[in-house]
């Protein structure tokens, strides 16, 4: 027999899985988290003038910002994009389980 908590996740899983699954969508929701996974880097990147200066010379000399920005939001992207269709993906698995469940208990 199924619980109340998976009757309402097999009815909530139905009527959203095709709009979690657009790209769009994976896209818009994901990028905060894309963003926490870079937001290191340019930590790091900033406060290399505190801790190596040699660091700081080269980034100073040979960075350029516009390829530094590129390279962040492509991984910002990748992440969000990466960990919203994961997400996605571990749902539709626990919903078939679910079905199949039903399914069975079913006479």
């Amino acid at each position: 027999m199924l619980e109340e908590r998976e009757k309402l996740f097999i009815k909530y899983w139905e009527t959203h899985r095709d709009s979690e699954g657009r790209f769009w969508f994976q896209l818009l929701t994901g990028l905060p988290v894309g963003l926490l996974f870079a937001l290191p880097v340019v930590l790091l990147l900033f406060s290399a003038r505190y801790w190596y200066k040699r660091a700081d010379m080269v980034a100073n000399s040979q960075m350029s910002i516009g390829v530094l920005v590129f390279a962040l939001l492509l991984t910002a992207v990748f992440v969000g994009v990466i960990y919203k269709r994961h997400k996605w993906e571990m749902k539709d698995e626990q919903y078939k389980r679910l079905k199949a469940k039903e399914k069975a208990e079913q006479p």
